[in-house]
């Protein structure tokens, strides 16, 4: 798969994300994958996006950097929204939260089977204690 063509699939899969068009995950990501390290289903995967933009209203990933090499994706993403449920184990305070996400994503054939992610808990920590 060619640099732009992984970048147009990224793009894409971002644009769904953001309008929660969570049935088009299929086009992007395998049936299982490997996910931080444990397989589980797509429809897992899904459940965990669906988790998070439930806790948190308005849960936008904005793209700030994108690397591609060899089939790998690595996104950084600022994050923004504001929890109204728990969420990572965090009441909700009414305010608004802005982190880093870093994602890295292994392709084959098109979609995305092995993803690890790490968000930045201290600062979202933070935010919600301030």
């Amino acid at each position: 798969m060619t640099i732009a063509g992984l970048r147009q699939i990224y793009s894409a899969y971002l644009e769904a994300a953001n309008a929660r068009e969570f049935d088009r995950m299929t086009e992007f990501v395998h049936d299982t994958i490997s996910f931080n390290g444990e397989i589980i289903t797509r429809d897992e995967y899904v459940a965990a996006m669906r988790q998070a933009v439930d806790s948190v209203q308005n849960y936008f990933w904005h793209l700030d950097d994108l690397i591609i090499e060899d089939g790998r994706v690595a996104a950084r993403l600022t994050v923004t929204g504001t929890p109204v449920k728990e969420w990572l184990g965090l009441q909700p305070t009414g305010r608004d939260v802005t982190f880093t996400e870093c994602s890295f994503y292994q392709f084959r054939d098109g979609r995305f089977d092995h993803m690890w992610y790490v968000l930045d808990f201290p600062a979202i920590r933070k935010q919600l204690a301030a």
